[in-house]
């Protein structure tokens, strides 16, 4: 008999439908059921990818006598983390600030009105690892809500007075000046692995902002070493065991230091944030490598994390038939019964296969040495050895295709989608892959025709032809971000407007001038026991650096000085927090960087199907440009009175044209593509 969860499109709610637990979804019906009971909730956050979230499922949400005490003592809630981040920010910051650590799975124990007042991650169904069973926590906390009811709700008062103070902004401690980046450089190099790249030691994090923040003190610098640091992470993750190396795209994290042995769910947000941060440094190095991590993760995620409509799926599990990367792993006989005995000691040999294994008696794949090693090693020309490597992967990708695929989280997150439309679009600009662009073009008609309502609002979530809840100020950050980044690989309007659209509807949701900070959930949205507001830059950008971000472009875009001015007030109250944790606040780190620069700004007049425009935009797109605007129009002939850059932009004697500026100031328009090169070098 299925629960309440059979009426959800969370891929993750779903999954627990069966549980003999009578599941209810976050809403007002489940916390009025739980007040008129005075019955705790037993609050549980997970999401579809995630291995624990499988474990505690199997161990205790499917066992009968655990489901029968949950169901007898508590209001159990199941909520999935990524349609809701709202409720998993407040509640992990509760559970952070009880036990000095937090993950997934998520459990929580709140009053019927939704104060936190236990919580903890996972917990097996009997005593292990210095964990309570969970049959055993779960009576203790029913009997000490029975009978200790004044000292709950004391802590539960003190712990939401503390959560509502940790939401805040602290005061400026100083000017915005680019000593601030120096001393974040400072700090990431001390705790910087020079061995094997990366931070710290183990598990090790992809931390892509924070590498493009390196790559922008690079640029102002032309410091070497900076750049030797994201080269050195970058070239390790991808001939490690993160990267798949047959199919493209990027797994969650490394369980150890050298990039081997990965947790195995592959994210939407990770691939598009890394496959940005690929295509940046292969602009600065030039360097094949880069590139083609780009075009195969890109192709990877086109191949198998879109919708035939055109969003983007959320992610690909960790397991498959009950056994975590199973999908991914080798034995040494398996590769020489497909490629013969000859060409597979080669390929095990290349790839670190061997009868050991590195991961449960199995090996991932990983890149030992370089290719010009093994040519070498086994007499053949490195072009030989390149057609034997690649015949073999192709080989290889056939036969695991044939497995049983990991499990598909096939929701479409608004935030995510704009994520990777921005990297398609960027890719598509810098690598002239026209496949690209229009992938991007589909996603934005996708986005727009199912996940903006009528009143103009924009949706979180998207599945089997459902849109529902409202978006968070991740949301509007990133498709903002996507759709600049789309009008600049297409020249066409319609995403400028609807960009703009967007940026004003953001201020006014998610702004408060009172408090002169945004918070991740509109004005508009159900009263919660805090507002919630997360600050820190994790596996992506937070909503109010997003939001900052892309404030800033927005008003060179639209000359509206009073986006700055909010832009910068947001960098000012965040200071002491970058000076102090460079690590958790990467793209603040490359917001600042925009807002001290002088960016350029520039518009290219003319058919995009022009090849004397294509070749002044593939020259725009041959620099790493972080802090740019690039607008353009197709003629000139076309009205943009509402912005700036483009208004009074004629074509010169007929021809496409280029116009470089910086705060309005203009140098000649061009129309030869060496002379834009030396504009933009200058």
């Amino acid at each position: 008999m299925p629960n309440r969860l059979i009426k959800e499109t969370s891929p993750y709610l779903l999954q627990h439908a069966h549980n003999p637990v009578d599941w209810h979804p976050w809403g007002p019906a489940a916390l009025k059921l739980a007040q008129e009971k005075d019955k705790p909730i037993l609050l549980s956050v997970g999401y579809s990818a995630c291995h624990w979230c499988h474990v505690m499922e199997r161990e205790s949400f499917e066992n009968e006598e655990i489901a029968s005490i949950m169901n007898d003592n508590f209001i159990s809630i199941k909520v999935d983390r990524e349609e809701r981040p709202d409720i998993d920010s407040i509640y992990m910051t509760a559970v952070q600030t009880m036990t000095g650590q937090g993950g997934w799975p998520m459990t929580v124990f709140l009053t019927p009105t939704g104060s936190p007042f236990y919580g903890g991650t996972y917990f097996p169904p009997e005593d292990r690892g210095g964990l309570p069973a969970f049959p055993k926590l779960l009576v203790a906390l029913a009997e000490a809500y029975n009978e200790k009811r004044d000292e709950i709700q004391q802590s539960t008062d003190q712990l939401v007075q503390h959560m509502r103070h940790l939401g805040k902004s602290g005061e400026p401690t100083g000017p915005l000046t680019k000593s601030i980046e120096l001393k974040a450089y400072q700090t990431l190099a001390k705790q910087f692995d020079n061995s094997e790249g990366g931070f710290g030691l183990q598990p090790k994090f992809p931390q892509p902002m924070v590498y493009e923040f390196l790559l922008r003190h690079y640029l102002n610098t032309q410091d070497p070493d900076v750049l030797d640091m994201v080269e050195l992470t970058l070239t390790k993750m991808a001939k490690g065991g993160i990267y798949d190396q047959l199919g493209g795209g990027f797994h969650r994290y490394s369980t150890d230091s050298y990039w081997q042995v990965p947790h195995f769910e592959k994210m939407l947000y990770d691939n598009a944030l890394l496959a940005r941060l690929y295509l940046h440094l292969y602009q600065i190095t030039g360097k094949s490598l880069y590139r083609s991590v780009v075009e195969q993760t890109l192709e990877y995620v086109g191949r198998e994390m879109m919708s035939p409509e055109g969003g983007f799926y959320s992610a690909q599990d960790a397991d498959s038939e009950g056994e975590e990367g199973k999908f991914f792993v080798w034995r040494p006989e398996e590769i020489n019964h497909i490629l013969g005995k000859e060409d597979g000691h080669i390929i095990t040999q290349y790839y670190g296969v061997s009868i050991h294994g590195n991961f449960e008696g199995h090996s991932i794949l990983h890149v030992t040495d370089s290719q010009e090693t093994f040519s070498k090693r086994f007499g053949l020309s490195v072009d030989a050895f390149n057609a034997l490597l690649e015949s073999s992967k192709e080989r290889l990708y056939k036969v695991r295709d044939k497995r049983v695929h990991p499990g598909l989280d096939d929701k479409i997150l608004s935030s995510w989608n704009g994520l990777m439309l921005a990297s398609f679009a960027e890719a598509a600009s810098v690598l002239g892959r026209d496949d690209f662009r229009q992938i991007a073009e589909d996603n934005a008609k996708f986005i727009i025709n199912n996940l903006i309502s009528d009143t103009g609002r924009l949706l979180r979530t998207y599945k089997n032809d459902q849109s529902k809840l409202n978006a968070y100020l991740e949301d509007y950050g990133a498709l903002i971000d996507g759709l600049l980044l789309l009008h600049e690989a297409t020249s066409d309007g319609h995403w400028l407007d609807v960009a703009t659209d967007l940026g004003k509807a953001m201020v006014d949701l998610f702004w408060d001038e009172n408090e002169e900070l945004f918070y991740d959930t509109g004005h508009d949205h159900e009263k919660l026991v805090v507002r919630p507001r997360d600050y820190t830059d994790n596996a992506m950008p937070c909503g109010s650096s997003m939001a900052t971000s892309v404030l800033l472009r927005l008003a060179i875009v639209t000359g509206d000085q009073e986006y700055e001015r909010i832009a910068e007030i947001s960098l000012n109250s965040m200071l002491a927090f970058i000076s102090r944790s460079p690590v958790g606040t990467g793209n603040w780190l490359c917001a600042l960087d925009f807002y001290l620069s002088s960016p350029r700004e520039i518009a290219i007049v003319g058919g995009r199907s022009e090849d004397a425009t294509r070749a002044l935009v593939a020259e725009v797109y041959r620099h790493f440009l972080p802090n740019r605007v690039v607008l353009g129009k197709r003629s000139s002939d076309a009205e943009y009175q509402n912005f700036p850059l483009l208004t009074n932009r004629p074509m010169l004697n007929n021809q496409p044209t280029a116009y470089v500026c910086e705060k309005y100031l203009c140098l000649s328009p061009v129309t030869i593509a060496r002379d834009l090169a030396i504009q933009l070098t200058r």
